[in-house]
Order: C-alpha cells, then structure tokens, then sequence
C-alpha cells in the first residue's frame, strides 16, 4: 500500500529516490480551497497585509503587491480549470491598464505586477489585450534602464500620493528587482527585440558584481552615481543594518538568478542563485523558518519571516531542477525542509477564520509590520508546493 502511494503522491529525484509529497499535495488542495471560501469576501479587492483577526487589509490602486492574488488565482485555474477563478483574476485587469496610466505608479516592481497578471492571462488564454497590456508593462521597465551604470532604477522619486524622495531613490537598485526581469525576458520572447534581453541581463550582472557579496550573502540596495554609473556604497532598506542580511531579499534573489537560469541558460546564473541558497542554508542552522534578517543581534526581535521561507523555496526548487543527481536530491531536500517549516509553524490553511494562507510573516521590522500574513508570502506558498509536486508551467 505505501509503495501505491508513494506512486500516486511521489516525486522521483534525479538521484533515483521518491520523494513523498503526500503532505504538499494536500496543503496545496487546501490553498485551492481557501481561494474559493475567501472570495466572496475579497471581491475585486487584494490583500495588501493581514490584520490581527487574520482578515485582509487591501490595497491602493498602485500598490506593488497588487498583483499576488492575481498570481494565485491564475495557479488555481491551471489546477483546475475552473472558470470561477478565470473570471476573478481577469475581473482584475483594470487595475493594471491604471498603472500604465500613471506615470509615478510605474516602477522597478512592474514585472511582479505584469507577470502575475497579464502575461498569466496571456500565456493562459492567448487574449491579445493582456499581451498587449504586457508588453507596454515591459517596455515602461526597459524605460528604467541606466546605460551608465547598466542598472534599472528601482523607486521613482515622486510616490503616487504626491511625495518627493528623489535624494533616497537616486541611484539606487534593490534585490527585489532581480524577481522583476522576468517580464524582460519574456517580452524579448515575444518580440525578439533585444533590448529587453540585453536590459535584464545587464542588470543581473551588475547585482551579481555589487550587491552579491563574496561570503553568499547580499545587501539589500546599492547605490551608483547618478551621472558616471560608478559604483557607490552597498545599503539596507529593510534589513537590520548595511552590512547585514536581509532574509527576504537574499530569497528574492536566490529565486531571481535561478529564475534567469532557467531562461536563458547562463550557468553564472545558476552558480549565483547556488552560493546565496548554500549560504542562507547555512545562516538559518536548525530553524525551521528564516528570521528576517541573518544577522541580528541578540538584542534584536528574532521575528520570523514566512514570505521569505516561501520565495526561497520555489527558488531551490527552480536550482533542483537546473542540477542532477547527489546534487539535485540536496536542492530537493532544502527546498522540502523550508516547506516543511512552513507547514509545522506558519501554516493557516486548517484555519478557517484565515483569509490568507500563511501566518509570520515579516513585512517591514522597522516600520512594526511583523508576524501578520503577507500575499507575497501567500503565492510563493502556492508556487513552492506546485514546484515540489513537478509543476513547471508558472508566469515568470
């Protein structure tokens, strides 16, 4: 009876070893389930952070993390087919033409609001619109290239309420944006036009060369000079210090350079996203979900942060893939560890007072955003357990 099962719920590795995925694949259903519970709640709204009462608090209209819901119900029609969740992702798309519409809401982050909207309508449905509205997407953030520096700019310095931060923006690039290149790539694979490709390539290698450091871990910004591109002074945003580790940016690159890998080939990449999973491995030792930033004090509120645990382990997933062997069945192991973790300590889908997912999840430590649910958090949960069950269809 086990060897049945472990012929129904398994994954066999590269090294010859089944993998039981029996537990990811009955969290995964349960995502599914909470998805269909939760909408009549949510509406045309997205969750923007969670609140104490584990219910939503939603976004603005130009919010980064406008497209995550997005994202998640366009994975739950590619499990099931159901048109419930076509008409509910696609319901959403006016809220992406309003970001093509205003200037100071188009930055670095359009490639998480694109991706997880119009090229998955796109890349689900053939709807000539949503590719259209993709497209222009991908051409805002090839805008945003610096030839000096060979870097996309990352904040405006003009925020869509209104105010001004052009000193603190000037210059400046951010892990995150490796996660946002994807929507060059793809863009390039449309039209064939190079300068898509060529921009996100050039960004990786400038992130690969300052803000990877030599040890495996990374800052979270870098800054240049404005006008000769020189490289300046690594910096923090939401870490706990400069020359610290922020878990969540190091997750987003781990994800991005595999992410680019597997694109396009490029074996630096893959070696890049290698050394910055070995390292955050290393850094969280035996616990079972990452602390915010790796470097804290003793000092210093140890608050956990689940979006981070999430990302990172569709990214080791995504480096499984690219590898063989001894060394494939260890990428399979890690990325099986953090899910695990994920669903012994954060796991909210056997609540049914959630409206989200995952619980502990750290928004911004400094700004008091800590152990609350996070929708980014909430579709790399979806993305990690599809990958560890031998999805490979995704918007990215």
């Amino acid at each position: 009876m086990r060897a049945q099962l472990d012929s129904y719920f398994g994954v066999l590795t590269e090294a010859g070893a089944t993998r039981s995925t029996d537990r990811y694949q009955r969290a995964l259903e349960r995502c599914l389930e909470r998805l269909r519970d939760v909408m009549p709640i949510v509406g045309l709204r997205n969750p923007k952070i969670g609140r104490p009462d584990l219910t939503w608090n939603y976004c603005g209209p130009f919010d980064w993390v406008v497209s995550f819901q997005s994202g998640q119900l366009w994975l739950a029609l590619q499990l099931t087919g159901e048109p419930i969740f076509l008409n509910a992702a696609r319901a959403r798309r006016p809220i992406f033409r309003q970001i093509l519409q205003n200037r100071h809401a188009r930055d670095h982050d359009l490639g998480f609001q694109f991706s997880l909207s119009c090229v998955a309508d796109w890349l689900m449905t053939s709807s000539p619109e949503a590719r259209e509205l993709g497209l222009r997407a991908a051409e805002a953030l090839l805008a945003r290239f610096h030839e000096e520096g060979q870097y996309l700019q990352a904040w405006n310095p003009r925020t869509t309420h209104g105010g001004s931060r052009a000193e603190f923006v000037a210059g400046r690039v951010i892990a995150d944006t490796m996660q946002n290149l994807a929507l060059l790539y793809w863009a390039h694979q449309e039209t064939g036009h190079a300068d898509f490709r060529d921009a996100a390539l050039a960004h990786a290698a400038t992130t690969a060369r300052h803000l990877v450091r030599s040890d495996g871990t990374s800052y979270h910004t870098f800054v240049f000079d404005t006008v000769s591109g020189a490289p300046l002074r690594g910096e923090t945003h939401q870490g706990f210090a400069d020359e610290s580790c922020w878990s969540r940016g190091q997750a987003w690159m781990i994800h991005g350079f595999a992410q680019c890998a597997l694109t396009t080939g490029d074996k630096e990449a893959l070696d890049i996203a290698r050394r910055l999973a070995a390292k955050a491995e290393a850094l969280m030792g035996q616990d079972p979900v990452p602390v915010w930033d790796y470097c804290i004090t003793e000092d210093t509120p140890a608050y956990r942060d689940s979006s981070a645990g999430a990302i990172m382990a569709a990214g080791v997933y995504i480096i499984a893939s690219l590898t063989t062997g001894a060394e494939a069945a260890r990428w399979n192991a890690f990325g099986d560890r953090l899910l695990d973790g994920l669903l012994t300590t954060c796991d909210l889908t056997t609540n049914p007072a959630a409206h989200g997912l995952l619980d502990h999840g750290a928004a911004h430590v400094k700004a008091g955003f800590t152990d609350t649910m996070l929708p980014y958090g909430d579709y790399y949960f979806m993305e990690a357990l599809m990958r560890s069950l031998g999805h490979t269809q995704f918007f990215w």
